[in-house]
């Protein structure tokens, strides 16, 4: 089992930014993929960013590149998500997925770990 707490979330301007952090506990954190999703009010889970394991690959969508930053620190058991620029329509609960293998993955079927989730939200 591996236990996922977000963090950081909370109420920011629109331009402004935030870091969000989530900690994992449980089995060995560096053998997982993580990844970040959100959740808008009547909106589908989407997909915001991936880091793999083992050599630190990352990838977002389209629509997140060149705003959003995913990283990780192994020693720290930690996951990160770095938001810039945001935007009201980044409004939404943030959630951290973990799943074990190599690469990324971009569908929420595919993670087996969620945390409880974060909210941001970005006002005009």
């Amino acid at each position: 089992q591996v236990q996922l707490v977000e963090s950081g979330g909370g109420l920011v301007q629109a331009g402004g930014s935030l870091r969000l952090s989530c900690a994992a506990s449980g089995r060995t954190f560096s053998n997982y993929v993580m990844g970040w999703f959100r959740q808008a009010p009547g909106k589908k889970r989407e997909f915001v960013a991936a880091v793999s394991w083992d050599v630190g690959h990352t990838y977002y969508p389209d629509s997140m590149k060149g705003r959003f930053t995913i990283s990780r620190d192994n020693a720290k058991n930690t996951v990160y998500l770095q938001m810039n620029i945001l935007k009201p329509e980044d409004t939404a609960v943030y959630y951290c997925a973990a799943r074990s293998g190599y690469g990324y993955y971009t569908t929420e079927n595919e993670y087996d770990y969620w945390g409880q989730g974060t909210q941001v939200t970005v006002s005009s």
